[in-house]
């Protein structure tokens, strides 16, 4: 499915009736007309006691949660059901009757506060939720590289011949990608983007920097 816009959260008593839920979505218990109906227009996927319905259009999505209603109604359990809808400027699920924005100024606006918000809340957890990843060709050029940035009193962590930079927000980390696609050796590759897992643990005291090195 190329567009999962659209989320349905059902979050149940226990984890112990999610795969009954999951498998009823999945298989032979849905009615068959309803099959028919949702084709593979929705996603199941399931975490602790949330099932979570994945769909690219909000007719779908309430088609899907409709489906959904009526399974536990066979089985006589209660959940509380949400609908969300993907919010492409504040990258982050918002409940379905909050308006998206409509004209450049209001996604302009939109988008600077979600810039100041990552920026307030990495200050505030001493954690970055951006990253630029280098990637060189050789571990020279990598520690090196690791050298001058932490001298430039920037947060750095080296893994052989990668470099990742932390930053606070994502036009922190764009520009910096820029400027080190300029200043970088040849043949190295740039790239940004929110940390995916494990956050950057920022020093605290002076802007000391934290480094490991493999």
């Amino acid at each position: 499915m190329a567009d999962e816009d659209w989320r349905v959260t059902v979050t149940l008593p226990g984890e112990k009736h999610v795969q009954r839920v999951t498998q009823a979505v999945h298989e032979h218990e849905v009615e068959q007309d309803a099959r028919k109906r949702l084709g593979h227009r929705v996603a199941v996927s399931a975490d602790g006691p949330h099932v979570f319905l994945y769909a690219g259009t909000e007719d779908a999505a309430r088609e899907a949660e409709r489906v959904l209603r009526r399974l536990l109604e066979q089985r006589q359990l209660t959940a509380e059901f949400a609908l969300d809808r993907w919010h492409p400027v504040e990258q982050e699920w918002e409940d379905a009757s909050v308006p998206l924005p409509q004209t450049a100024e209001e996604q302009q606006a939109e988008r600077q506060r979600r810039v100041a918000d990552d920026t307030q809340e990495s200050l505030a957890t001493g954690q970055a939720d951006w990253e630029v990843r280098v990637e060189l060709g050789s571990r020279h050029e990598a520690v090196e590289l690791a050298k001058r940035l932490e001298g430039e009193g920037r947060q750095v962590i080296r893994r052989w011949q990668f470099v990742v930079v932390g930053a606070n927000n994502e036009d922190e980390a764009t520009a910096l990608a820029a400027t080190l696609r300029q200043e970088a050796p040849a043949g190295a590759s740039v790239d940004s983007g929110p940390v995916p897992f494990a956050p950057f643990a920022l020093a605290r005291l002076g802007g000391i920097p934290l480094t490991e090195e493999l």
